[in-house]
C-alpha cells in the first residue's frame, strides 16, 4: 500500500513536468524586425556620419604637429 505522501509527491512531480512543457511564442512583424535590424547595423558600422545626417558640415580636425615639432 502506497502512502499518501508518496502519492502527493508523484502528483506534484507529474504537475511540474507538465507545466515545464509550456512554450510561449511571440511573433514580430517581419517588416518591423527588418527595419530595426537595419537601424542597428547602421549604428554599429556607422555607415552615416552624424554630422552628415543633420545636413551640417563636419567639424574640422585640429592640426596635427609635424614629426619635427614632436621632438
Amino acid at each position: 500500500m502506497r502512502s499518501i505522501t508518496f502519492q502527493a509527491a508523484v502528483w506534484a512531480l507529474a504537475g511540474s513536468l507538465l507545466s515545464a512543457c509550456v512554450t510561449i511564442n511571440i511573433y514580430f512583424p517581419a517588416a518591423a524586425a527588418e527595419k530595426a535590424a537595419d537601424k542597428i547595423i547602421d549604428e554599429v558600422y556607422q555607415t552615416k556620419k552624424p554630422q552628415e545626417a543633420d545636413g551640417a558640415k563636419p567639424a574640422e580636425q585640429p592640426a596635427q604637429p609635424k614629426e619635427e615639432e614632436k621632438k
